[in-house]
């Protein structure tokens, strides 16, 4: 259900974005400190060694079975990192379980409010789900048209190697258009929001209505020469800001 890393006594839960995977973290999980930290990183339904576990494949599922499997591991309390889709399953954990949460992490967030899409930016991402060639326009404009086509179709195969096509499909109307802001306004949680310079699409600006004004205990960590995947693009630092959150 889960891939751990690490024995430490802070305690990590991740949870994997739209295009990853609980293994699709890129070299971020190489990176963590396994003597201070454990961390789980959870595949959500219809994804990796869960690909063919039924659900209804929401972020609220996501956030439940997250919830789950830290009772599993018997973890009364722990931190959570969510990239892009996990960011918004995670804040959606956070409302449902406020006490637990130690430090909330957002990689590249999604919104507890939604992503507001145009027609067009629409059709681009509903068609995804059955259109490779859709998936590589996304990964490819999300950061910045900047990098390999060879990286991007690296991201396309494995995507399309771990998910389930209906599932992907389904996840998307859960992330983009759900709007739960209001339970999550003014939670006292430290909250560090990631995001790239090259990411059109989760910017430092969307971040100043979206989490900063939210969280009070909120602060904003830009990456120059990273995208939506700074785990691919920048680990290393990255990582380095991570880890340094987790000790405030």
């Amino acid at each position: 259900m889960a891939m751990t890393v690490g024995s430490g006594p802070v305690h990590v839960l991740a949870l994997h974005g739209w295009f990853g995977s609980a293994r699709g973290w890129g070299f971020l999980p190489g990176l963590i400190d396994k003597e201070s930290q454990t961390w789980a990183f959870l595949d959500a339904r219809g994804y990796g060694e869960r690909r063919d576990v039924p659900g209804e494949h929401t972020i609220a599922e996501i956030g439940a079975d997250a919830l789950a499997l830290a009772d599993d591991l018997g973890w009364d309390r722990f931190a959570l990192v969510g990239h892009s889709m996990g960011a918004s399953a995670a804040q959606h954990l956070l409302a449902e379980a406020p006490a637990r949460v130690t430090h909330l992490v957002g990689i590249s967030p999604v919104p507890a409010s939604g992503i507001p899409f145009d027609d067009d930016q629409w059709a681009v991402f509903t068609g995804a789900a059955a259109d490779p060639a859709n998936r590589r326009a996304i990964i490819d404009m999300v950061t910045g048209g900047r990098l390999s086509a060879r990286w991007v179709a690296t991201m396309v195969r494995d995507n399309l190697a771990t998910s389930d096509a209906t599932a992907f499909g389904a996840y998307l109307p859960s992330w983009a258009r759900s709007d739960f802001a209001a339970r999550i306004k003014s939670n006292p949680v430290p909250a560090l929001a990631v995001v790239g310079a090259q990411d059109p699409a989760i910017t430092a600006a969307i971040m100043e209505n979206t989490w900063l004004e939210p969280y009070p205990n909120s602060k904003l960590e830009i990456i120059a020469d990273a995208g939506h995947y700074a785990m691919y693009e920048t680990p290393v630092l990255l990582q380095t800001l991570i880890e340094d959150f987790l000790r405030t």
